[in-house]
């Protein structure tokens, strides 16, 4: 901190080297450890000025935050529904799948055990006749 009121103090052209602002200023007592420190207060009012802006600034920042907050609390909100409903899309088209794939499947077996029969009819017929 004392090299922070050094460094003040030097800004000032001469000023204390304890002195941190416009209004406040330190100065020695004769002889003793004790400071005495007077506050402008014109300087002062102007301070305050100062900070009641910057509080209004940070309000006004803090609303546009929970602004945007809600905003991206409904975009995300939105963005979940739409996945559950692109998961029940696709869990729906995958049972239509798998029935369209059993049922296909199915007659593809029927048809190969048919081809399978009239295959071996034929060379059954086929074995019958050439004994003779």
């Amino acid at each position: 901190m004392a090299a922070n009121s050094h460094r003040a103090g030097s800004s000032y052209g001469g000023a204390a080297p304890y002195r941190s602002r416009d209004g406040l200023s330190t100065r020695p007592v004769g002889g003793s450890e004790e400071i005495q420190l007077r506050i402008d207060p014109m300087d002062m009012d102007e301070e305050l000025t100062g900070l009641h802006r910057q509080v209004r600034r940070l309000k006004h920042v803090a609303e546009e935050i929970g602004t945007e907050v809600k905003y991206q609390k409904d975009f995300l909100e939105q963005l979940q529904m739409t996945m559950i409903k692109a998961q029940a899309g696709v869990k729906n088209n995958l049972r239509r799948l798998n029935r369209s794939i059993i049922q296909s499947g199915s007659s593809h077996i029927i048809h190969v055990i048919v081809f399978a029969l009239v295959i071996f009819f034929v060379v059954y017929l086929w074995s019958k006749m050439f004994r003779r």
